[in-house]
């Protein structure tokens, strides 16, 4: 199968099941890496990092990203929208029976079951995430990246400090990527 058809495949699958925002694209994004040549898991993080600290939604900016690894400006274009025609889809079929659904207790239950689904997905992310940011596996070994470590505990506790968390989350982007090109991570 051609790398263009994968792509609108994965991504519009990933736009369909992806429920709950970026994040919830990101085991999608790991699965997607995992079959295909066209980003690593390491570079996934760089992606997550790029898609956060740009405007616009994350999964989309990642689908994008990701697209463009592929096939370039034209790929990009089509991961992003076959990510997203999922969700017109959707949404214009619920637009046209609104009524119906709001009090339909199907719907409720459904919705009821998919929020820790999607907790789930995305607790998961985060931690493969953390493993490839804050861990250097490579030919099976496993050791820690100390420099990588020591910036997320400082990060963490700045963002419990009452002062702090006034700041905009940009500062702290600035403040990781100062420290990070400092010690050349």
């Amino acid at each position: 199968m051609s790398t263009f058809v994968l792509l609108i495949y994965e991504f519009f699958k990933t736009g369909l099941f992806a429920v709950g925002g970026g994040p919830a694209t990101i085991p999608f994004l790991m699965d997607i890496a995992n079959k295909y040549p066209w980003f690593t898991i390491e570079e996934l993080s760089n992606m997550i990092a790029i898609s956060e600290s740009t405007p616009g939604p994350v999964g989309i900016n990642m689908a994008t990203y990701a697209g463009y690894q592929a096939l370039g400006i034209f790929g990009g274009i089509v991961s992003t929208l076959a990510l997203t025609v999922p969700s017109i889809i959707i949404i214009l079929i619920i637009a046209k029976f609104l009524e119906g659904f709001q009090e339909n207790r199907i719907v409720k239950a459904v919705f009821a079951g998919i929020k820790p689904a999607v907790t789930a997905l995305i607790c998961v992310a985060v931690l493969n995430i953390m493993k490839v940011s804050l861990f250097d596996i490579s030919d099976n070994a496993f050791s820690p990246r100390i420099a990588s470590i020591i910036i997320c505990v400082i990060i963490f506790v700045l963002i419990q400090i009452k002062q702090t968390k006034k700041l905009h989350p940009a500062f702290f982007i600035i403040f990781a990527a100062a420290i990070g090109i400092v010690l050349k991570l």
